[in-house]
């Protein structure tokens, strides 16, 4: 049977009716001081039976390699399951078999992408970030030399959507072939360079192309701007508000500079707060962490992708579920082996989910068993 056709029926199998499991192993949330208040699904509307599907849905895929699968809903952590997989750190190789438990930290490969867009808002609100309108050459005057007509036209709004032009392939070449965009610009003694001396392909603004090398131009200006590492102006300005103090950055191997495209580490609880921060435009427990806006701004859709039907905001994947005869739109962060933060408006819904098939074989299920578990388990179990 045509993969295609394995993955169809495998997505219609078990809808999110699948027999429930003992309640006492769905994986309750604990209270363990880190911001999140707590609740039992039918507390925050979520039907405990189909939750308790989650493990006999996975089985679909002997290999699937779930890492972690965390819910939350109007505010409150109502499910967190761990399980137990092989695992590996970015640029670091292979760390072996992982116990996961809600202390765990994971990769969030492109996810950080993500991160980055909000540490722009942030720096924005200070006052602390060039207009978005702006030429990005212009705020990097050690790079003169590479000005033409066609790179002055690239402005911080282009870099956001990835709309900037330049020849870049990360999508459709394996990530360790030397010809990877991305690989390409990790290993270049000065990656900001390596960027945008890449040739011009289309006009700014025209061509959605998936690059980290705009996530890459962001960060060196939030470097620039803000006078401080990535990671420290992250640790101040976002994960400090939200409680989240056990966090890595991996760095590149060049520069020893945070890997802005790929490299944050996070727990899966702390993913999901950034999702949760997304809902409530930007506050976390009574803080206004994110400037006013500009939660709803990241995610409005910008330009068409040729990956899936997926919308782009800025640096946010748009998208949308069918459920009960209507669509559901979300926003998502995405990153390489099948790490997802899903968030859902109309029923105050964020999904984390980590897993770890970053190659091989079986790396085709990272595309369908985290999507999966969010649209034939997760948005069934919403009960009102």
């Amino acid at each position: 049977m045509p993969r295609s056709s394995i993955v169809l029926l495998l997505f219609l199998t078990l809808s999110g009716a699948a027999a429930a499991q003992d309640a006492t192993d769905c994986g309750a949330p604990s209270a363990i001081g880190d911001g999140w208040s707590v609740a039992a699904p039918a507390e925050v509307g979520l039907d405990v039976g189909v939750l308790c599907g989650l493990d006999k849905f996975l089985t679909q895929w002997p290999t699937a390699n779930i890492h972690s699968v965390v819910v939350a809903r109007h505010g409150k952590l109502a499910l967190e399951r761990y399980y137990g997989g092989r695992d590996e750190r970015f640029d670091s190789g292979m760390i072996g078999q992982v116990a996961f438990k809600p202390e765990t930290k994971h990769d969030l490969r492109s996810i950080s992408k993500s991160v980055v867009s909000l540490l722009v808002g942030i720096a924005l609100g200070e006052g602390l970030f060039p207009p978005l309108d702006s030429p990005v050459l212009d705020a990097l005057p050690d790079y003169a030399d590479l000005h033409t007509p066609e790179r002055s036209q690239i402005t911080f709004r282009h870099l956001l959507t990835m709309t900037p032009g330049i020849a870049w392939d990360e999508t459709y070449v394996p990530s360790g072939d030397a010809a990877n965009s991305s690989l390409r610009m990790r290993v270049a003694a000065d990656p900001v360079r390596y960027v945008l001396e890449q040739p011009i392909v289309a006009p700014a603004g025209k061509v959605f192309a998936y690059s980290g090398g705009t996530t890459t131009l962001l960060a060196a200006v939030l470097v620039r701007t803000t006078g401080k590492r990535l990671d420290e102006y992250a640790r101040e300005k976002l994960f400090g508000p939200l409680d989240i103090s056990d966090f890595e950055w991996m760095q590149l191997w060049t520069t020893q500079e945070p890997s802005a495209a790929s490299g944050v580490r996070l727990r899966p609880r702390d993913l999901a707060k950034l999702g949760q921060l997304m809902l409530a435009d930007g506050v976390w427990n009574g803080r206004q962490v994110l400037p006013k806006g500009w939660a709803s701004e990241s995610v409005k859709p910008r330009i068409g992708t040729d990956v899936g039907h997926y919308y782009f905001g800025y640096q946010w994947w748009l998208g949308r579920t069918f459920e009960r005869g209507r669509s559901y739109e979300w926003a998502a962060g995405l990153g390489y082996g099948g790490q997802a933060l899903y968030v859902q408006p109309d029923f105050g819904l964020v999904v984390s989910i980590n897993s770890g098939h970053y190659s091989g074989p079986n790396s085709w299920l990272q595309r369908v068993v985290p999507p999966a578990i969010f649209s034939r388990v997760i948005m069934p179990a919403v009960k009102n």
